[in-house]
């Protein structure tokens, strides 16, 4: 059914997910978007992909154009979405074993007593790496050898396999690094070639400048993001460098891969990576990888209070899993979502993947209802 109504809803949906499109709208209403998408997918099929607001959050929408179908935007940490899904490709490939120490493809990984610190470390968040110890700046994040290079010779926060940090940005270097000395090609542009291209879904991880003119911008939140944090650990690791939500508007940040949290897309080309995921590893005649290599996702790695969230979360190979904090109707659903409010499900039982994508920041890392909002419609409808 095709919507292009009064309230500014734009887009489709099947009628059996109404739910969700109204639940959608009911952000506006509440005054709480500016521009925003919505995208649900269901045995590899799009049920629902709506947008609506408009473009430039740093207006509050004031002279800004209209966020149209093909407008993408900075998704912070669901970027890790999509960096984890590689690292899985690559394990199904049989190129990289979770159980194997870092320093096996990255030998000047070992140093400072990080000999130990095991793959699985890495992808579930509990390497001890969850930050920085020298300053950083933004700038240095662009510095692909400056920033694997600190985090390969300074030492682990925490003993490694002790319980999570969330790994905010570092996530992305030590995953990228260890992909790249496995493949001598860089995780971003392994994603373009074998995840998004084949999908022909509208993501990337370093932006080519020939999109910028369909890039909204974010409305930065009241927090800087080392201040959302919980404790003194929390604001140290987050803190370093400091980054205060404006970021992507700088073109040097959309050029420099940064597979934690520098990803651009919107709900439609998340839905549509993540609609592969769902159906079991494959979609539209597209493998990614077999059923077999999701499996990993669902091995717990860390469960209980994070470090650095100071929530109560359950983490499994690449993605968080339903847990006391974020609780999912099922065992065999997967999530991650990104600063300021975007989200992506994958529930394999139903086949369906759920994504959300915004241009209004929320200021903190949790407790943001726009995305439950859309999530709960999803599954009132799936399960009708």
């Amino acid at each position: 059914m095709e919507t292009e109504t009064s309230t500014i809803i734009h887009g489709s949906y099947d009628d059996r997910f109404v739910s969700v499109r109204d639940a959608f709208a009911a952000n506006f209403a509440d005054g709480e978007e500016i521009g925003a998408s919505v995208a649900v997918t269901v045995g590899g099929e799009m049920m629902v992909d709506l947008w609506a607001g408009k473009r430039d959050g740093h207006k509050d929408g004031v002279d800004s154009p209209d966020w149209e179908k093909d407008t993408i935007v900075n998704v912070w940490s669901t970027t890790k979405t999509m960096a984890g899904t590689c690292m899985l490709m690559l394990a199904d490939q049989g190129m990289l074993d979770f159980n194997a120490p870092v320093a096996q493809y990255w030998p000047e990984f070992a140093a400072n007593g990080k000999e130990g610190i095991l793959v699985r470390h890495v992808m579930g968040h509990t390497a001890g790496l969850a930050g920085w110890t020298e300053p950083m700046t933004v700038d240095d994040l662009f510095d692909w050898d400056k920033a694997t290079g600190l985090l390969a010779t300074q030492a682990p926060l925490w003993e490694p396999g002790e319980g999570s940090g969330y790994h905010a940005i570092t996530l992305g270097y030590l995953q990228g690094e260890i992909f790249r000395r496995i493949t001598g090609q860089s995780i971003a542009s392994y994603f373009r070639e074998k995840v998004a291209g084949p999908l022909e879904a509208d993501f990337h991880i370093g932006l080519p400048e020939s999109e910028d003119h369909r890039v909204g911008t974010l409305r930065i939140p009241d927090l800087e993001l080392g201040q959302a944090g919980v404790s003194e650990f929390t604001s140290k690791v987050l803190g370093n460098p400091r980054m205060n939500g404006s970021e992507p508007r700088r073109p040097e940040w959309r050029r420099a891969e940064i597979p934690a949290a520098g990803g651009h897309g919107n709900a439609r080309s998340v839905a549509r990576i993540h609609s592969a995921l769902a159906c079991g590893g494959s979609v539209d005649g597209v493998t990614l990888m077999s059923s077999e290599g999701l499996e990993p996702v669902f091995e717990v790695q860390a469960a209980g209070v994070d470090r650095v969230l100071g929530e109560d979360i359950r983490l499994g190979m690449g993605f968080g899993l339903s847990s006391p904090s974020v609780p999912l109707p099922g065992d065999r659903v997967f999530y991650w979502g990104g600063w300021g409010g975007s989200l992506a499900v994958v529930d394999l039982d139903h086949r369906m993947s759920v994504a959300y994508v915004m241009n209004r920041m929320y200021p903190n890392l949790d407790g943001d209802l726009r995305s439950a909002n859309v999530l709960m419609a999803a599954y009132g409808a799936v399960l009708a």
